[in-house]
């Protein structure tokens, strides 16, 4: 019972007020983004044949380049924290702009967009894991210097 109130209550002075669940989870998903996202963009980044196309290379080396920094939330998971905003925000935007309107016309199952739909289904767990007061407070929030004595 000990361990359920530790991870649910802020700590301080190890993880700026964070609660620590909220870091088991970050650390989660940034294993997993390392795990799965860098293992197949890499592994296409090295096993490619002949010319790119440009907009395919783009997509391959921003993924690649996104799960390689996902790596460093392991072991800051904090510092590392817009890596996870930015997952939340392109997958809840592909969602609205591409699944909904397909879904609502009745035209997802089946379509190219039902998998990635489902990869990106998920996305609430993500926003579940983001303390997101401590986002708001140390990336978007202007912080108030405080003036020398």
């Amino acid at each position: 019972m000990r361990f359920i109130k530790y991870i649910f209550t802020p700590n301080h002075v190890k993880y700026d007020g964070v609660r620590p669940i909220n870091i088991y989870l970050l650390r989660m998903f940034y294993f997993l983004m390392a795990g799965f996202v860098a293992t197949d963009a890499w592994t296409g980044i090295v096993n490619h044949q002949g010319p790119w196309d440009p907009y395919r290379a783009m997509a391959t080396c921003v993924w690649a380049a996104y799960a390689t920094l996902g790596i460093l939330g392991l072991i800051h998971p904090l510092k590392m924290l817009p890596i996870m905003v930015f997952m939340v925000f392109y997958k809840t935007l592909w969602l609205i702009v591409v699944a909904f309107p397909l879904w609502r016309s009745g035209t997802l199952a089946g379509s190219a967009a039902a998998e990635m739909t489902s990869a990106f289904i998920g996305v609430p767990a993500a926003m579940i894991a983001v303390p997101w007061i401590y986002f708001f407070k140390n990336f978007v929030l202007w912080s108030r210097a405080k003036p020398a004595l």
